[in-house]
C-alpha cells in the first residue's frame, strides 16, 4: 500500500495553507469608497483595486498574479506589522510598524468627502448627496518613536494586467508623477521625493519622531490630490466622520455580538456602489472556492436573489435610505423578453454580463482560470422571482405605502413565477449541469405568489390577491407532494433524496411553521449530515450535478442560514452555540469570505462577501430577538 506521503504531488488535492507567495485570503483589509474598494496586505501593498468603479479592470492585480500590479507604502525591509485595526466604525485602516530603530504608524482610505460638484467619473442616477467618493487613495506615514526608513513603491499594470505604461515625471520638484493607459489615468503625489523607473515609481525617507509623510493616487478627471500632509490626513479625517456618522444613523443593540454587527454593517455598505444604489455580491473575481481549482467566480455584480437579505438587513438597522435606494435601483433595471428580471446586472443596471478569461494571469494560487464576466447571467432560476417580490413587500411593509413604480414589477414577476414554477431551473447555486426541479426555486416560487397576494392585500385589488394566494398554494401541496424525502425531510430537487443547505430558507421565510416536524427534520438533518466540523456545505459535490470538479469548502452563509433555522424551531442554545463559533472564524478584521476550509481554518472564495455579512446580521438578528422577548416575558 502506497503511503501518503509518497503520492505523486499532482494526485493530491491542493491544501489551502500549501505554502504560496500569495497572502491569506482573510489577511486582507477591505477599503471602500462606496465606488470602488481596494484589497491591502499585512506587508502595506494594496494588491487589488479597480477603478473607477468595482467592476473596472484593476490597476493593482497582485491579488490574482504577483505581477499584475500594486502599491506599498511602509518600512523598507520589514513586512510584518505589529498590529492592523479599523478606526472604530469606520473603514479607515491603522497600521502600525516596529522596526530596529523606532515605530510608524500608517494610515490608509478610500476617502469621501463633501463634493457638491458633479461626478464626472462615476455618473450618478440616484439623488447627490451630501459626501461622496473623493476618487483618492491616500497614504500618511507617521514616525512616532526614533526613526524609520519609509518605503514607497507604486507599480499599476492596467487593464487586469495586461498594460504596463512608463510613469512622467511632471514636476520639477519630484513630488508628481503621471501614468496612462487604456483609458485610465492615474496621477500620484507625494511628499516623498518620487523616482520614476519605468513602470514603476519609487520613494524613499528617513522619518524622525514627529514626522510624518503622505502620498494620493488620484483617478479624478480634475486630476486634483492633496499637496501636503495636512490635507491628506485632513482627507482622512473627514473620511473617518463620514462613516462614524453614517453607522450612527443604524439599530445597532447593545448586545456581546455589536462590534461584529457593526462590522458588517460597514462591509455591506462599503460594498454598495452609491451612484445607483446596487450592491456587489463581493469586491472580486475569481478567488478560488476550490484551492486551485476551477471554481473561480467574478461576483462583482448585483443578484436579484440577495435583494430580500440586502433589504431584512438593512431594514433590522434602520438604515432605510439605503433600502430605498436599492429598491429604486431595482425598480429601474430592464426585464427580460418575457417580463422577468435576470438573476444578475452589472452594478449600472446593465443586462448583458458575457464571461470571459484572463488567461495572462496565473489566478490566486495558482487556481484557473480567472474569469471576468459571469455566464450565469441568462440562466434560468426560478427563484428570482421570490426574492424580489419578498423586499418589495418588506419595503412596502416600513414604508407604510406601495410605491406606484413598484407595482408593474410586483405584477409582472407574480405572473411570471405564476407561468414558470413548474418548470425545472439551475437552481439557487447556478449549477451548469441539467436543470432539475429544485425544491428551494419552488419554495421561491411559493414566496413569490404569497408576498404579491399580500402587496395586492395592501393595494385594494382582492380579485388578484385571490388569484395569486390559490396559486401560492398550489406551489405549497406539490412541494409537500415531491419535495419530502421518506424520512420528512426537504429534499435537494424532486429527483433525489440529497441534502440541500438552501432549503433551510423553508425557515427563513415562513413557508412552514416553527412546529412543524418536517421543518425540525430538515434543520436537523443539515445540520447533522451536511456539516464538516459543524460548518454547513451547500451540498455533497459527489451527490449533485453541478457542472463543475473538485471539492468545496463548507459556505459561510449557510452555516448562518442553520443559526437561523435552529432559532426557529427553538433550539436557540445550539444556534448561540453555532452563531459563536462562527464569529471566532471571522478575519482578524472581522470580515467573511464566501467560503471556510476546515481542515485549515482557511477562508475561500471572494472576498469580503456581502451575502454571508447579510446571513450574520439576520442570525444575529434572530437570536437577539428570542432573547429580547424572554427579559420581557
Amino acid at each position: 500500500m502506497t503511503a501518503v506521503a509518497d503520492r505523486p504531488a499532482d494526485t493530491m488535492p491542493q491544501s489551502a495553507a500549501a505554502p504560496s507567495p500569495f497572502t491569506p485570503i482573510a489577511e486582507y483589509a477591505f477599503l471602500s469608497n462606496c465606488h470602488t474598494g481596494a484589497l491591502v496586505a499585512p506587508d502595506g501593498s494594496v494588491d487589488w483595486l479597480c477603478v473607477p468603479s468595482f467592476d473596472s479592470a484593476s490597476v493593482f492585480g497582485a491579488l490574482l498574479d504577483r505581477q499584475a500590479g500594486h502599491f506599498r507604502l511602509g518600512p523598507y525591509g520589514i513586512h510584518h506589522p505589529v498590529s492592523r485595526a479599523y478606526e472604530p466604525g469606520t473603514h479607515v485602516l491603522v497600521t502600525n510598524w516596529r522596526t530596529a530603530t523606532g515605530w510608524l504608524v500608517v494610515r490608509d482610505a478610500l476617502t469621501i468627502f463633501p463634493n457638491p460638484e458633479k461626478d464626472d467619473a462615476t455618473p450618478h442616477t440616484r439623488p447627490p448627496v451630501d459626501a461622496d467618493a473623493d476618487h483618492l487613495l491616500i497614504r500618511t506615514a507617521e514616525c512616532i518613536d526614533g526613526r524609520v526608513e519609509v518605503e514607497l513603491v507604486c507599480e499599476p499594470v492596467f487593464g487586469y494586467g495586461r498594460t504596463t505604461a512608463e510613469w512622467q515625471n511632471i514636476s520639477a520638484d519630484m513630488h508628481m508623477a503621471e501614468v496612462t493607459a487604456d483609458g485610465v489615468s492615474l496621477r500620484l503625489v507625494s511628499d516623498l521625493n518620487l523616482g520614476a523607473e519605468g513602470e514603476q515609481v519609487r520613494g524613499r525617507h528617513v522619518l524622525k519622531a514627529g514626522e510624518g509623510a503622505f502620498c494620493a493616487l488620484s483617478w479624478r478627471t480634475d486630476r486634483f490630490a492633496p499637496r501636503d500632509f495636512a490635507e491628506a490626513t485632513a482627507r482622512l479625517d473627514a473620511t473617518r466622520e463620514f462613516w462614524r456618522d453614517w453607522i450612527a444613523n443604524s439599530r445597532m443593540p447593545d448586545h456581546r455580538w455589536r462590534e461584529m454587527l457593526q462590522r458588517s454593517a460597514l462591509t455591506v455598505k462599503g460594498l454598495t456602489y452609491m451612484p445607483t444604489g446596487a450592491t456587489v455580491a463581493a469586491l472580486t473575481t475569481s478567488l478560488p472556492e476550490t484551492p486551485g481549482g476551477e471554481r473561480n467566480w467574478d461576483y462583482r455584480y448585483t443578484w436579484i436573489r440577495d435583494s430580500t437579505f440586502t433589504l431584512q438587513a438593512l431594514h433590522w438597522l434602520n438604515l432605510d435610505w439605503e433600502a430605498d435606494e436599492f429598491m429604486q435601483f431595482i425598480a429601474d433595471l430592464e426585464p427580460t423578453e418575457d417580463g422577468s428580471l435576470q438573476i444578475m446586472y452589472g452594478i449600472d443596471g446593465r443586462r448583458d454580463l458575457t464571461e470571459s478569461t484572463l488567461d495572462h494571469l496565473t489566478g490566486y494560487a495558482g487556481a484557473r482560470p480567472v474569469r471576468v464576466g459571469n455566464g450565469a447571467f441568462d440562466q434560468r432560476q426560478n427563484d428570482v422571482f421570490g426574492a424580489v417580490l419578498d423586499s418589495v413587500l418588506l419595503h412596502t411593509q416600513r414604508s407604510q405605502r406601495l410605491p406606484r413604480r413598484l407595482w408593474p414589477i410586483v405584477q409582472s414577476q407574480a405572473e411570471c413565477a405564476s407561468k414558470v414554477w413548474q418548470q425545472p431551473d439551475q437552481g439557487i447555486w447556478e449549477a451548469r449541469g441539467a436543470p432539475q426541479h429544485y425544491v428551494s426555486s419552488k419554495l421561491m416560487g411559493w414566496v413569490a405568489l404569497d408576498r404579491a397576494a399580500k402587496l395586492a392585500e395592501i393595494r385594494g385589488d382582492l380579485d388578484l390577491a385571490g388569484t395569486w394566494r390559490t396559486t401560492a398554494e398550489e406551489i405549497r401541496a406539490d412541494i409537500l407532494a415531491h419535495g419530502v424525502s421518506e424520512r420528512g425531510v426537504l429534499r435537494q430537487h424532486y429527483d433525489t433524496d440529497a441534502l440541500d443547505a438552501s432549503t433551510l430558507l423553508a425557515a427563513t421565510f415562513g413557508f412552514l411553521p416553527s412546529t412543524d416536524e418536517r421543518l425540525r427534520n430538515t434543520v436537523e438533518a443539515i445540520a447533522d449530515d451536511l456539516t464538516e466540523n459543524g460548518f454547513v456545505l451547500r451540498y455533497r459535490t459527489e451527490e449533485t450535478d453541478d457542472g463543475m470538479s473538485g471539492k468545496e469548502g463548507t459556505f459561510l452563509i449557510c452555516s448562518f442560514w442553520l443559526v437561523s433555522g435552529l432559532a426557529a424551531i427553538g433550539e436557540l442554545q445550539r444556534a448561540r452555540d453555532l452563531m459563536e463559533k462562527l464569529l471566532k472564524v471571522a478575519s482578524p478584521l472581522g470580515l467573511y469570505a464566501e467560503e471556510f476550509d476546515t481542515e485549515t481554518g482557511r477562508h475561500l472564495g471572494n472576498f469580503p462577501q456581502a451575502f454571508s455579512h447579510l446571513a450574520l446580521i439576520e442570525a444575529a438578528g434572530r437570536i437577539i430577538l428570542n432573547e429580547r422577548i424572554q427579559e420581557i416575558s
